[in-house]
């Protein structure tokens, strides 16, 4: 039974089982539709979070009724993952069969973007781990990724740690600034006044002295007069150094098959 489950749960997902299935009983709810739905989903979800979601919050927003909602999906995850697949959807993807494509102009365009779809709706993170991501959207994202990794001159069997190295960098990255700006939100700072007031903390406490001090003198090295120019000088200088670390590693593999 336990095994029957989990594989259920790892199996569950809207696209698997196809449009969101109408409920019996009852006629279509006026004025409502599941494109309005998904839309006041996400403005739910940027606005309050992932944690405060509920089907009845949705059901206020839209002055329906929580069962109308239903008559459009399933389940509250089913509904996640329409929200999750029209956020992937706002990206603006290269095309990789282009005669004047370039791997590592287009492999920017894609981390870029992944990065400001991360921090504008924080939740997009969460959810990317919990569902299989198979939506239009996310599996239109994955094709253009893979595509612009095969041009890079990397053997097949390095091309998935080419998209680990700088995609999970791009999540990790865009998700910690995502939370920090959510954070910032809910304390009413702005991000800056937010981060100068836990570097004030921090350096209160003794046990962080020595560490902040080493910090401090990197962030002034680093440059910057606020946070976000400091996070897209970070984030702009390691995208560059994972581009050159493709390089340099298609170069040594090359060089090993010739001396094979």
């Amino acid at each position: 039974m336990a095994e029957a489950a989990r594989q259920d749960q790892s199996r569950s997902s809207v696209w698997l089982e196809g449009t969101a299935r109408r409920r019996r009983g009852g006629g279509q709810p006026s004025g409502l539709d599941r494109d309005r739905i998904i839309e006041a989903t996400v403005r739910l979800l940027d606005a309050e979070g992932l944690a405060k979601f509920s089907m009845r919050r949705l059901a206020g927003e839209l002055n329906v009724t929580a069962m109308s909602v239903y008559w459009y999906v399933d389940t509250k995850d089913h509904l996640l993952e329409l929200a999750l697949d029209a956020a992937m959807g706002e990206m603006v993807l290269p095309d990789p069969e282009a005669d004047d494509a370039d791997w590592r102009d287009q492999t920017r365009v894609l981390a870029r973007g992944y990065r400001t779809l991360l921090v504008r709706h924080p939740w997009v993170s969460a959810l990317v781990g919990t569902f299989l991501n198979i939506g239009p959207n996310n599996l239109a994202f994955s094709r253009v990724v893979q595509r612009v990794m095969r041009r890079t001159g990397l053997p097949a069997k390095r091309l998935t740690s080419g998209i680990s190295a700088v995609f999970q960098f791009v999540y990790g990255y865009g998700t910690l600034e995502g939370h920090l700006s959510a954070r910032s939100a809910a304390a009413g700072m702005s991000v800056d006044e937010y981060f100068q007031d836990a570097v004030s903390a921090v350096t209160e406490a003794p046990q962080a002295a020595d560490v902040m001090r080493e910090s401090r003198e990197l962030m002034e090295a680093r440059g910057g007069e606020t946070v976000a120019e400091m996070l897209e000088r970070d984030f702009e200088f390691a995208l560059e150094l994972l581009i050159a670390g493709i390089e340099t590693m298609v170069a040594r593999e090359a060089e090993a098959a010739g001396e094979s």
